[in-house]
Formats: structure tokens, sequence, C-alpha cells
């Protein structure tokens, strides 16, 4: 991001901040592009860390109208500019304490320092560690200092898989 850029996402990240908290929601980050005449302002917010699961579309659309309106009240984007709301996405790069404290009871994939991998459902981040189960049952306690970054492994269940309930005599 170009400088004046990094100080206009400084001045919106201000004027929408209690918006967002007012919405019970974490502001991500907040990025801005294109020329100063037309902005694109990319405000991603998400749900606080204690909270497990997805952020519902709906409270997004809600968190965007009042950022929306905190920005039309504030004398920050002098210009137009083109407002965009999103959560950061199930595939985001975990690289925080608190992206990992989101991930728990998701399968997820860990690179530490050292370039090894661990893959685990994640069941307890500590103040210093994750704890991960693999899928031999083995517990990893990996130290935060130690993990490079971490990735949420899209769990599909295939169709076969799945027991739809319309019959008792043919298989799935």
């Amino acid at each position: 991001m170009a400088p004046q850029h990094e100080d206009l996402a400084a001045a919106v990240t201000a004027a929408i901040a209690d918006a967002v908290a007012s919405a019970d929601l974490f502001l991500e980050d907040v990025t801005i592009t294109g020329p100063a005449t037309r902005s694109v302002v990319r405000v991603t917010v998400d749900l606080r860390d204690d909270e497990v699961g997805s952020l519902p579309l709906e409270r997004v659309a809600e968190v965007s109208r009042a950022v929306s309106d905190a920005l039309d009240a504030s004398d920050v984007l002098p210009h137009a500019y083109q407002l965009e709301v999103s959560s950061p996405g199930a595939t985001r790069t975990l690289t925080e304490a608190r992206h990992f404290r989101r991930a728990r009871t998701r399968l997820v994939r860990v690179e530490t320092r050292d370039g090894a991998e661990v893959t685990g459902r994640l069941t307890d981040v500590e103040d210093d560690a994750l704890v991960l189960d693999d899928e031999a049952g083995t517990t990893h306690r990996l130290p935060l200092a130690d993990v490079r970054r971490g990735r949420v492994e899209l769990e599909m269940r295939r169709i076969d898989e799945v027991d739809l309930g319309d019959d008792d005599d043919v298989e799935d």
C-alpha cells in the first residue's frame, strides 16, 4: 500500500472502530487501493477470538451498513469510494494466536519454523502453544514461537460417506 493509502487506512480504521466494536466484531484489517478520486476501501472483520465458527453473512451485512454510516459521518474520505466489507475467509493464513483461537475445533495444517508440518484437529490454544490431535490420535503441543503459519484444511464429506436416509435396503 502506498504511504498516502497507509495514512488514509489508519484514519479509516479510527473512524470505523466503534461501529465494528458495537457489532461485537473484531476489526482485522483496512486496506485502501485505487486512485484518490475513487478509492476502494476493503474492511475485513471477524468474530471475536473467543468465538468458534463462521461469521454469518447477515452480520457482515449489518456491520457493512454501520461502517458505511460511520464513514459517511466522518470527513476521512471526502471523495467517492467503494466499500467492501468481508470476513477473512476459511483459507486465510493463520499467523497470530487470535487466528488460531478462531480455528479451534478445525482441522489445521501447521508449518513450524524448522520446516516441519503437523496436521491435526486444533483442540486448544494455550498462552504459548497450540494443541493438535493428529489422525493417529497423537496429541502435539507446538510452542507458538516455533509456528511459522497455519491453514485451515477444508473438510468435505464424500457423497458415498453420507447417509442420505432415503431407504433401508439399497446402499447409498
